[in-house]
């Protein structure tokens, strides 16, 4: 089962953005959609009782998560998706779609590392980085370390690595003398966390944009346990976060949420799924107990 899962914050967009990425790749499928349900959770979260909270979705076989936050977070190329392609028409076919609408930030064409690179947001603000690799479809998280945090990419997986089990560091090119970036600085890296790949970049030009959580990772817990152990780990300050959200010391973002939490706040009884959600956005860090005592009435 997939331990980590990124998570998209739209502008009320969710199910539209949702259509839009499964109609585009293989191996994908729509899964659960919640909804915003109580008074309470509509005062807190500015969103009509009824309206769409999330949607589960696959691409590629990979889980995200789509929710609809409002505009409080505006997606950056910091964290970007790349996407490996086999042919060269699976790769010009995707492109034109994310082209309508979209902005182009490196233009699809021959590269020293790729016989077929492109970098591009797409309409929803979502970047996407697309490769032909001649291998098979996947989608991988990228995350790219500017500003402060440039200079600690290879930090940074190395921390990852120490949190997650069946986790390593992969592959690590740095680039060399003449190139566009600062000599040593980490051109691309590759590493694995739970068995699930990601990949990371570093860059010292001048950026106006960083990791915001308009792009998190949810770590799914089986137990209080696990919930502890991630939290402790991956929190630079254990105080802050709500619902369940921290930010770890480099700025990203992660969701530490036990599994049993969505089949709370879905549950039929919508008197119970009403108490679970209320008594979620009162917390920080989730507590498992509290919840299914609140889901009993207790």
């Amino acid at each position: 089962m997939q331990k980590i899962s990124p998570c998209l914050w739209f502008n009320n967009q969710a199910e539209e953005a949702v259509n839009f990425y499964v109609s585009l790749f293989k191996n994908s499928k729509i899964g659960t959609v919640s909804r915003y349900q109580g008074k309470e959770v509509e005062k807190v979260s500015g969103q009509k009782e009824g309206t769409v909270l999330t949607v589960d979705f696959q691409l590629c076989g990979l889980n995200f998560l789509a929710l609809n936050g409002g505009p409080i977070f505006k997606f950056n190329p910091s964290i970007s998706f790349a996407v490996s392609f086999e042919t060269e028409k699976e790769i010009d076919d995707l492109w034109a779609k994310f082209l309508a609408g979209g902005e182009v930030l490196m233009p699809l064409q021959e590269y020293p590392y790729s016989k077929k690179f492109g970098w591009i947001q797409d309409k929803f603000g979502v970047s996407w980085q697309l490769n032909l690799s001649e291998t098979p479809q996947k989608i991988t998280p990228y995350l790219m370390f500017t500003q402060d945090n440039f200079g600690k990419c290879e930090e940074a997986m190395k921390f990852y690595c120490s949190v997650f089990k069946d986790s390593k560091m992969k592959d690590v090119y740095k680039a060399g003398p003449g190139e566009p970036e600062k000599e040593g600085t980490m051109s691309h890296a590759t590493f694995q966390l739970e068995g699930q790949d990601f990949m990371a970049m570093e860059s010292s030009k001048a950026h106006k944009f960083t990791f915001s959580e308009a792009i998190s990772f949810i770590v799914d817990c089986k137990d209080q346990e696990e919930v502890d152990y991630y939290w402790n780990s991956l929190a630079a300050d254990s105080n802050g976060g709500q619902c369940g959200w921290t930010k770890d010391k480099y700025g990203v973002s992660w969701q530490i949420v036990p599994g049993i939490l969505g089949k709370l706040m879905s549950d039929p009884d919508r008197a119970k799924a009403v108490r679970v959600t209320n008594a979620m956005l009162k917390m920080k860090k989730l507590d498992i107990k509290v919840l299914e005592d609140v889901a009993k009435g207790e």
